[in-house]
């Protein structure tokens, strides 16, 4: 029951948080160790229950254990603490100063809805789960309905590591269900929450923890087209190799990633099509779900109807009794004028291996304009160039493009994160409810918040603070007397 898991991790919470790093960091790689070996077993619960191929998912295993090993070096390395100590003294510049020093804490049990289009890498152990273990925070997964046998048998392996890994019973548990999914959420002893999968159930849920009496943050991946801009020089010198790359990117795993390309925008298709109509012989694939299948015939239909809409490779969704359904690939090509009559029937997100090719036309300095207005909250955003473009000519559009996405790539695709410390996989509304990452080390941020000591005794500090640092983490020192030198670096005193 929902209640007994949110009250074992409350209860286990203070346990947690206080363990030392290497105990944290050794209990996660006992985690990524448990699930390298049963991958056999995850392996085949995952194929039969999302029609995902077994490469795809052993990559996704892979991915999953590696990252739940690099947080165990981020906790150990203690830079994600953020010490610091301000030293006492008479002399600073704004008055008095007293001992002041501030760290990062966990912020409580963390409620994590996984993912269906990931599921091992964005379910139950994914990035979510193995952010929020690290910043010592218990972890309740809400499993996803797409695969609930993967989910109870990945639970059962994650408990029993931190178990015999000598982390205290409540540290993660896994709860299945909407309605329970919702009640957990409402629950006051959760003190964070993660998410990923539609704008509409996203956007409902981070009203719910809004709504609150205390409310709580949510971090909510949504929706996102990924837009793809195509220079004419670029377009000129390998229009073949963006085609390939393009139709590579829209159709792996059926188009259902979040870093999809929905948009492909270049002066005009013609140089494009006849690589484009290969994807014609593009074997069909399942979907997730028939809820992701339902979704995507929807919005399949409604592209597909707009005006000026012109149907370059048609594509097909064939769907069984139980809904589920195989999809092959569609792409259509829209003028720019076409896309901005039909807006957001055109411009939302299509979840599957559907894209639109944007024609805009002679002049490439309209399209930060476009980007602005069309394009306007996206996980990615990527830039074709010729090698020896003026980048002064581009800098308009890259600047609007770090402003509306969350990762700009100079060619390229953008489906594959890659799972490292500079990575941002989050964006401006409706990409995320809050533009933190989702991946990458820096995702520990989301389940900390500061706490400050003023004038405290040595033995009422956390280990990070105390002047014998135990832990040995990283501390950013400010001694006395500095103030007195303030301005100094730009060079006017």
């Amino acid at each position: 029951m929902p209640d007994n898991a949110i009250r074992d991790a409350a209860s286990a919470f203070p346990l947690f948080a206080a363990t030392a790093p290497r105990e944290r960091g050794s209990a996660l790689v006992a985690v990524a160790d448990a699930l390298d070996a049963a991958g056999d077993e995850v392996i085949a619960l995952a194929q039969q229950e999302t029609g995902l191929a077994e490469a795809r998912l052993r990559g996704e295993l892979n991915r999953t254990t590696q990252q739940l090993r690099l947080f165990a070096e981020v906790v150990i390395e203690g830079a994600y603490l953020d010490a610091r100590i301000d030293e006492p003294d008479a002399e600073y510049a704004v008055g008095p100063r007293p001992d002041v020093r501030r760290v990062n804490v966990p912020v409580g049990p963390v409620l994590n809805y996984a993912a269906s289009n990931f599921p091992l890498a964005f379910s139950i152990a994914g990035g979510d789960t193995a952010a929020a273990l690290a910043g010592g925070n218990p972890v309740i997964v809400k499993a996803h309905e797409g695969h609930p046998r993967l989910s109870e048998a990945t639970g059962r392996i994650v408990q029993d590591a931190l178990r015999k890994a000598g982390m205290p019973d409540g540290t993660f548990g896994v709860l299945f269900g909407r309605d329970e999914g919702v009640a957990a959420l409402k629950d006051e002893r959760i003190r964070g929450a993660c998410f990923t999968g539609s704008t509409s159930v996203g956007r409902m849920l981070a009203d719910i923890a809004a709504a609150r009496p205390v409310p709580i943050p949510f971090y909510g991946e949504l929706g996102s087209v990924n837009p793809v801009f195509v220079s004419p020089t670029a377009l000129k010198n390998d229009p073949e190799g963006l085609a390939k790359g393009f139709v590579a990117s829209v159709t792996g795993s059926c188009g259902q990633l979040c870093t999809k390309p929905g948009f492909l925008l270049v002066p005009n298709a013609e140089p494009l099509r006849e690589t484009l109509t290969t994807a014609k012989d593009i074997a069909a694939h399942r979907m997730l779900t028939a809820g992701t299948t339902a979704g995507y015939r929807d919005r399949r239909d409604t592209v597909l109807a707009a005006p000026g809409t012109e149907v370059l490779v048609e594509g097909s969704v064939e769907v069984d009794e139980e809904g589920l359904g195989w999809a092959t690939p569609t792409l259509a090509v829209l003028s720019l004028n076409s896309v901005e009559a039909a807006m957001n029937t055109v411009l939302d997100e299509s979840f599957g291996p559907l894209s639109v090719i944007v024609e805009y036309g002679d002049d490439p300095g309209i399209l930060p304009s476009v980007a602005e207005r069309l394009f306007p909250g996206n996980l990615t955003a990527t830039l074709h160039l010729g090698p020896d473009e003026d980048p002064i000519a581009w800098s308009v559009l890259v600047d609007v493009l770090s402003r509306t996405s969350g990762r700009v790539l100079f060619g390229g695709w953008p489906t594959g994160v890659s799972v490292t410390a500079a990575m941002q996989h989050g964006g401006p509304y409706p990409a995320t409810t809050r533009d933190a990452t989702a991946v990458g080390t820096a995702a520990i941020g989301r389940f900390l918040r500061g706490v400050c000591y003023q004038n405290a005794p040595q033995s009422f500090l956390p280990p990070a603070l105390r002047d014998d640092n135990p832990w040995g983490v990283p501390q950013r020192r400010s001694p006395a007397g500095l103030s007195s030198g303030w301005g100094a670096l730009t060079g006017r005193y």
